[in-house]
């Protein structure tokens, strides 16, 4: 997407959706760090993994789906479209939280942490790159139209 971006001549855009990405991966392995929960013994592991608390796949698809869908709605024009990208975002973050706790690789407790923290992730960087880029995304906007 990242790329698809800067090639549709929105590279601000790029870089937030890059460092929304990126900053949340760092977020949750510190937030792993620091709760060091055991994952679930239901299953056996082939590997060893990483803490359980929060999902990690839970929080980095809230925060790269949910992401991703505030800027697909950002350049969509009709309002069906919008609330298709929404619609789409929600339902693929949904999907990857529940085939952890399906799997038995995590807790539920897990998932939904993942999924309030990727959540309010995805919403901090949206704030800011409104508050500071509302000008530039119009630009980009205008820019390819």
């Amino acid at each position: 997407m990242v790329g698809f971006l800067v090639l549709q001549g929105r590279p601000h855009t790029a870089v937030f959706v890059a460092l929304t990405a990126a900053s949340g991966e760092v977020a949750n392995y510190l937030l792993k760090q620091f709760f060091n929960r055991p994952r679930p013994t239901v299953v056996p592991h082939l590997i060893i993994a990483s803490p359980s608390f929060p999902s990690g796949h839970a929080m980095e698809s809230a925060i790269v789906y949910l992401t991703l869908g505030a800027v697909m709605m950002r350049v969509a024009e009709r309002r069906v479209t919008k609330m298709y990208c929404l619609g789409i975002a929600v339902l693929l973050t949904v999907l990857v939280g529940v085939s952890r706790i399906y799997l038995g690789v995590h807790y539920p407790s897990d998932v939904v942490a993942g999924w309030a923290v990727g959540f309010m992730w995805a919403s901090a960087w949206w704030l800011v790159a409104q508050h500071y880029e509302r000008r530039t995304i119009e630009q980009e906007r205008d820019k390819t139209s």
